[in-house]
This record gives structure tokens, sequence and C-alpha cells, in this order.
């Protein structure tokens, strides 16, 4: 945490829990964060259900269930061996098994992993699929690296990740640095080691051994699914508004494809270099050749399209935009950021991204009165297709492009609608902070209290 919050208006219960947190969890800011972002929401809640605070569910909800840190040891293709550092936080299995993403980067230690895993909890339950949450990874850098060295790191980790998974127990998906490829790896190695065939034990698999059609576009989708709700239940469109994407990897990608088959004119996109504005709007063709094929730079697309800009090193967020989907990483939106967007007529933002917006900015926004969905609602779409996967695996049957999509376009609403209900039921219509953190907490405290003291 970068300052000291004020809790001095809220519950007691909220300010005792995250005193508890920060005392325990001492160097772990991102955690800390989204802890502090579910908490100041949960007054209400607690003023209506007592027995939450003296149950001491916070507390209880703050801690992981299970934290398991282990060493995965591999060689590169010279013979060098190399030791990085895997994580499983199992969060919290009140509503059904562990269900979350593992995440392949440099920046992953136990506070990142913490802070995702607390995040998909609630995003679990909004989706109302019984599924509890978890996250895991490791520090592992795929880039650069060549397949026979993912396929060795894969089947490393996932020899001591395997005896802490099953589909009644745990299951895996993907997350950034994690796709088909490396999935594929692990649920062989998975396989190897158990002797099973247990398709539903990890999602994001290929179409043709146990995958569900849409999941690769569900995240960017589902997000943009989101916001046309939103948008529409507020009295305003999304077809003809002026769009802006940070990022430029799947959520990005599938993102812009959404928003422009409803009719949006996506402007402008990310990467980490800079970002590219193309007036005529984002040529999804060639963005798709350029980041899933040749992985190449954003900057490659101005190189290509004429009268595209790149801008080196520029902040997405200058662009004027009237819907604005931060879809790339925690924390990428800041304040300053968010006052330009608010200044150049933003009425709507959707996280595409885990917590890519500040606190700070958070504030701004909804000081100003734009309409803001938080990730663990918006950007719901990859877990829940993750479900609808599995639901296909236990029946050995595989859904339609079409069919996947409408029970994803289905799920998005009801999570949508459990939100908007929870904020008016408190008296704070359209706060869908407020919403979004309120009907998952009660969604999942309610199913602690009904299952005891465990």
């Amino acid at each position: 945490m970068t300052k000291e919050p004020n809790l001095a208006d809220h519950h007691p219960g909220v300010r005792s829990a995250f005193e508890h947190v920060v005392r325990r969890n001492p160097d772990e800011p991102e955690f800390q964060q989204a802890v502090l972002e579910v908490l100041e929401s949960l007054s209400p809640a607690l003023n209506t259900h007592p027995e939450y605070a003296a149950q001491r569910v916070l507390e209880r909800l703050c801690e992981p269930e299970r934290q398991i840190i282990f060493r995965v040891p591999w060689r590169d293709d010279q013979g060098g061996v190399h030791v990085n550092r895997g994580f499983r936080v199992e969060f919290n299995s009140a509503l059904g098994p562990y269900k979350g993403g593992l995440r392949f980067h440099p920046s992953v230690n136990l506070g990142v992993i913490k802070f995702l895993g607390f995040e998909q909890i609630f995003k679990n339950a909004l989706t109302g699929m019984g599924i509890g949450g978890g996250k895991g990874g490791s520090d592992f850098d795929p880039k650069g690296r060549s397949d026979a060295e993912i396929e060795r790191f894969c089947q490393s980790f996932m020899t001591e990740l395997h005896r802490h998974l099953g589909e009644y127990t745990d299951i895996p998906a993907g997350d950034i640095g994690v796709g088909g490829r490396e999935i594929g790896y692990m649920f062989g190695q998975y396989r190897r080691l158990s002797n099973r065939w247990e398709a539903g034990v990890i999602t994001g698999k290929g179409l043709d051994w146990g995958g569900s059609r849409v999941r690769t576009e569900a995240t960017g989708y589902g997000a943009v699914m989101f916001t046309e709700r939103m948008l529409e239940r507020n009295g305003r469109d999304l077809d003809g508004m002026r769009v802006v994407v940070s990022g430029s990897g799947n959520v990005a990608i599938y993102a812009v494809e959404k928003a422009q088959q409803l009719g949006a004119h996506v402007v402008a996109c990310s990467d980490s270099g800079g970002y590219v504005v193309d007036e005529r709007g984002l040529d999804l063709n060639l963005l798709k050749e350029i980041k899933e094929v040749e992985r190449a730079r954003i900057s490659a697309y101005a190189d290509r399209r004429k009268g595209a800009e790149y801008v080196a090193g520029g902040n997405v967020w200058d662009v004027p935009c009237q819907v604005a989907l931060p879809s790339a990483t925690q924390n990428e939106l800041d304040a300053a950021s968010a006052k330009r967007l608010v200044g150049n007529g933003v009425v709507a933002v959707a996280e595409g991204a885990n917590m890519p917006t500040t606190p700070d900015a958070v504030k701004v926004l909804r000081e100003a009165g734009v309409l803001f969905a938080p990730g663990k609602a918006a950007n719901a779409g990859g877990v829940a297709t993750s479900v609808l996967e599995m639901r296909q695996n236990a029946r050995r049957t595989s859904w339609s492009f079409e069919h996947a999509e409408s029970e994803l376009a289905e799920t998005m609403a009801g999570i949508h609608d459990r939100c908007e209900a929870a904020a008016e039921r408190h008296g704070a219509r359209g706060d869908y902070v407020l919403g979004a953190n309120v009907a998952g907490f009660e969604m999942v405290a309610d199913a602690m209290l009904a299952q005891g003291l465990i």
C-alpha cells in the first residue's frame, strides 16, 4: 500500500479485518490493495448481517485455506540447470472446488498470487457456477524460451503441483504466460503421473482433446458483453461509441473483436513499448497477424497500416474515448490517466485485466459519474467459460461456437444483474464496485457460515 487508508467511517469489523491482513502480510502490497478494495464496500453487508462480524468471516476469508510453494528445477537446451519457484494458493472452497489460472511471469511472487486468488473468490462466486477461488504460477519467464524448454519446465512444475489437483479439489487454467501450449504440456504430465484421463482437472485445453470453443475469446468477449449491458441499463448504447483498449494480448484482441461486432469504433491499443492509434478503426486481422502469429511489437501495426500512428513509450489513455477497456495488467490506469479520460468525455470503464485501475483512479472515475465495472465482474468471462468446459468434459460432449457464446452471454448478463441488484439493495444504484463486492461476498459468507467453523 502506498498510503494508509482511512477506514474511520467503516464498520469496526472492516477496520479490524484490514489491520489483521496488514499485520500478517506486511510485504504484500498487491494483496493488501485487493483486500482493501473489497473491504471498503462491505460495511452495508456487515450492518445488515451482524453474524458476519460476530463469526469473524472477514478474517477467515482473508486467510487462504492453503498456500503451496515449491521448487521447480529444469534444464535449458544447453544443459544448464535453472531453479524457479512455483505457487498455488487455494484460497476458498466454500462454494466449490478451487478454480483459477496459472501465471508464468518474472513478477510472480506470493503476494501477487494471493491478490489474484483473493479476487478470484468473488469473481467465481458472481458467475453462480459453484466454484471456489484459487490462483497459482511461477516466476519463470517463457519469453525467448524454446518449445523444448517450455515443455521441460511445465513437466517439472506439474510433477509437484499434480498432487494438489483434482476435478473435485482444484482445477487450474491459463493466465499470463500460460496458453494452449503450456496447458497441453501440463495436462500430459498430469495424465502420465495420475494414470487417469481426468479432462476436468485443467481447463484451456485444445479443441481436439477436451477444450471449449470460445475459451480463447471468453475474457475479452465477456468484458464487452458486460459493458454493453451496463450501458444499456443506464440509457446508452455501445453501438457507435469510440473505444480504447489497453494491451494487445488475448484479452485485448478479443475485446476489440466483440466491440467491433457490436458496432463500436475501436481506435487504439497498446503493448509495453507504446500504443497505436488508427482513426479509421483498428484492422483486427492485421492486429491478430502481428500479435498472434508473428508475436511482434505493436509498432509493426503502424508500419503496415496507412494512416495509423505509433507513439513509443506513450500512454494509451491519452487517446480520447467514450469507453475505456484496461486489459493489460494490474495498476496500469492511474489517477492522472483517469482524469485525462474524464476530461476527454469517457462514460464507461470496464476492467478486462485483474485490478488494472489503481484505487485513486477508481475514486476519480466514480466521483465523476463514470460507469465503472470492476474486473471481478467484467472479466469473469474466462473463468465462466472454463466451467462450461468442465461441464462439457463431464458429459463427454462438445458444443458449437454459437452455443458456447450464447452460454457466455447469459452468464455475463447474470453477473451484471447480480451486481446491479446488490447495489440497489444497499441504496447505491449504479455502483458496480459495491455491487460486485457485496454480491460475491454475501454468497461466500453465507456458505461459510452454513458449513461451520472450518
